[in-house]
């Protein structure tokens, strides 16, 4: 069995040892408090876990009525125990719960599972004796998972502190997975399917309540953990920001192939009404953002997940999206490339001298690709190897998937399959193969034993090998992850309502482009104004309470002479006061026009989970149809901004269409880097950071802010703005 290939993008550097979880994870001495006689119960199913698992280290059951448990001598209390322990399992009423924590502790136990409920998720006084439980295991230095989880196992080492029924029917197949869930019942469930794939579960950890340890946590561990490729994760929330980042780095510093499973994707849209940004800039837009960046792929359900699990724990990672088809169904051999082109797979051609001599072997056989050598094959098994052979080796793809029905599961017909797939294979198994095939279980084992991996669905054999291709790419994607250097001191975002003046003053402070304006306070003071900006100029009322400036008729375009800027100044005003009365009004800001060019919408969202993210797509009036947007967490390069502006649906206008000139993307992508690292410095203080629209002149010419919206955070106390 191969494992997953290995790569360090610079921009990934190892952020230091995580977290020394040993205690909890491979301990040498284990105490069950609450431990039973009875193999069916919670506190007797981890005793037969244990035995079945072979530990070899020292186990002990406290139960104060038995002197045995399931064959082991049992102890009337932990202080009985005759020697320390390193872990503790606790499976005692919540009342008891701090005494059996302390008599662990006195023993010299550095960690415990908590399977005990009735804490945070039963409400506030849960919450508060959870409180107390954590205090006290960081003031004696013990690490706690749970409490109110199913617990963990880590195969390798025998280590079963769970009840789960997933152990019932036996372990896991042993592997380099491990999965993490902060569903108990959910994550058995998947460790139950697993086992039925035959994937290789090496660590299994179900989180509860997460009162210390969570999913960062075993995230963290498991990234830099040597006998892990492959970890899976199914969550529901994020507790501590910073550790999941810094394990998520150190996963993709490793090579570790990550799959995330994220639920509760509602979108945050509480501001939607005063910025573009906060109703397109979901939080679940941010956290997919996120898990691109550091090449996590996300899965939608649990069969996504765990087709992906396999194929990665079982095969490399392609080197490209070029796919082979070889098929004994030319029916087959479409469904396979519909499902290609869906996922943005390549299928090119095999080359034409290597199709001429394929089909000099087999005449009424398809040799382009999907080669299909038909039913034919029954008569000559030599032309699986050679047209697999041929395509390995003439035709250079990335990988390949291969539809053979049922016939492994024939006694004739599958032992010349699979040497005639292991023949075509020889020098190429560095190359991901998916067999698409159907049998009993024990005729096919030998193929994934064979390197192969084997699906009975086409269209999921060629998504898995989809999603391994995309893992590769976000691997290997490089650049230069250093925002540029903003200006010293860099503006803090205030308390209260900006307006858009004062917002463009403060983009300003950071260089972002921005045009020449004054504020004029009075019909006379918007004359002088546009005298010193110079005519044409484009006027628009300044309002912290007006986030739509168009819709009340407070914006007036091309205003070419001094009368026309009065008139314009009094109607300006007039629409104000008629339209919203109890609007702040700070007055016409006045600008000159700032001439052709395409719009684009640039904006910043704070993230209570992930933080800052940047945000580009197509502007003006535009952004609430098209809805074209790239998002990243903040802050981002120029190189990576430029790599935004690429991905947008829209993208090809930036280069110029129907005899529209090429507008410059580099002063695009330096605004957008720019404010990213704005809104990275100013994490906490606002909620969305909107410039709508940022114009992106012809190329050469730059880009500048037509119009800017900063909504501090609503939170943000006196103290906050200090900081």
């Amino acid at each position: 069995m191969s494992s997953p290939s290995r790569s360090t993008p610079k921009q990934y550097e190892d952020p230091g040892p995580p977290a020394d979880l040993s205690a909890l994870l491979a301990p040498l001495s284990v105490a069950i408090v609450g431990a039973s006689n009875d193999p069916t119960r919670i506190g007797g199913r981890p005793v037969h876990y244990y035995r079945q698992a072979g530990f070899s280290g020292a186990l002990y059951p406290v139960n104060p009525n038995r002197d045995e448990v399931q064959g082991y001598k049992a102890y009337p209390d932990v202080a009985s125990i005759p020697q320390a322990i390193d872990f503790a399992l606790l499976a005692v009423p919540a009342e008891r719960l701090i005494p059996s924590l302390e008599a662990c502790a006195d023993k010299g136990a550095k960690a415990a599972v908590i399977f005990t409920a009735g804490f945070a998720e039963i409400g506030e006084e849960g919450a508060r004796r959870q409180e107390e439980i954590v205090a006290f295991a960081r003031e004696r230095g013990m690490r706690l998972l749970g409490p109110n989880c199913l617990g963990l196992f880590h195969a390798a080492h025998g280590h079963c502190p769970t009840f789960s029924s997933a152990l019932e029917g036996g372990l896991a197949e042993p592997g380099r997975v491990g999965f993490i869930t902060q569903s108990g019942a959910y994550g058995t469930h998947l460790l139950v399917m697993a086992r039925e794939r035959r994937i290789g579960v090496n660590y299994w950890i179900s989180t509860g309540n997460e009162a210390d340890i969570g999913v960062a946590d075993c995230l963290d561990f498991l990234a830099a953990d040597p006998d892990t490729d492959v970890i899976a994760c199914y969550m529901e929330g994020v507790k501590n920001r910073p550790l999941f980042l810094q394990a998520l780095a150190r996963a993709r510093a490793a090579g570790k192939v990550v799959c995330m499973m994220k639920v509760g994707v509602s979108p945050m849209g509480a501001q939607a009404a005063a910025s573009h940004t906060a109703s397109l800039a979901g939080a679940d837009d941010i956290f997919q953002a996120t898990m691109e960046e550091f090449g996590v792929e996300r899965c939608e359900t649990t069969e996504e997940m765990l087709d992906i699990v396999y194929a990665a724990s079982r095969t490399r990672l392609p080197r490209g999206r070029k796919l082979g088809i070889l098929t004994i169904s030319g029916g087959a051999g479409v469904l396979m490339a519909d499902a290609a082109h869906r996922h943005g797979l390549a299928v090119p051609p095999m080359p034409g001298a290597a199709q001429k001599a394929l089909l000099e072997t087999n005449p009424l056989a398809s040799a382009r690709n999907p080669v299909d050598i038909t039913a034919h094959a029954i008569n000559d098994f030599g032309l699986v190897g050679k047209n697999l052979e041929s395509m390995l080796t003439d035709g250079g793809y990335d990988m390949l998937v291969s539809f053979f029905t049922s016939w492994p599961a024939s006694p004739v017909n599958g032992p010349k399959l699979r040497e005639a797939l292991i023949s075509g294979s020889q020098g190429h198994e560095r190359v991901p193969h998916a067999l698409v095939v159907c049998g009993p279980p024990e005729t096919l084992a030998p193929y994934e034993d064979d390197g192969f991996i084997l699906f009975d669905d086409p269209s999921r054999a060629v998504a898995s090998l989809a999603a391994l291709a995309r893992i590769a790419e976000r691997r290997e994607a490089d650049d230069d992850a250093r925002p540029p250097a903003l200006p010293e001191p860099v503006p803090v975002i205030p308390q209260g309502a900006i307006g858009e003046f004062e917002a463009k003053d403060i983009l300003r402070g950071i260089g972002f482009p921005v045009l020449p304006e004054r504020l004029a306070a009075t019909r006379a003071e918007a004359v002088t104004a546009a005298r010193e900006v110079g005519m044409p100029v484009a006027m628009k009322i300044v309002s912290p309470d007006i986030a739509h400036k168009t819709e009340i008729g407070g914006v007036a375009l091309g205003v070419a002479d001094e009368a026309a800027v009065g008139a314009a100044f009094d109607t300006i005003m007039q629409n104000a006061a008629r339209k919203a009365p109890q609007a702040r009004i700070e007055g016409v800001l006045i600008s000159p026009m700032a001439g052709e060019g395409l719009e684009l919408i640039v904006g910043a969202r704070c993230d209570p989970v992930m933080g800052p993210a940047i945000m580009v797509g197509l502007g003006g009036i535009y952004v609430e149809v098209m809805r074209d947007v790239v998002l990243r967490r903040a802050p981002v390069s120029v190189a990576r901004a430029q790599d935004m502006l690429g991905r947008l649906k829209g993208a090809a206008l930036l280069d110029g269409v129907r005899g529209q000139p090429a507008v410059d993307r580099a002063a695009a992508a330096e605004a957008i880097a720019r404010l990213s690292q704005f809104a990275a410095l100013n994490d906490g203080r606002f909620e969305s950071i909107e410039i709508n629209p940022l114009l992106v002149r012809a190329d050469g010419k730059g880009a500048v802010a037509l119009d800017a919206l900063i909504t501090p955070a609503s939170g943000m106390t006196e103290e906050t703005d200090d900081a």
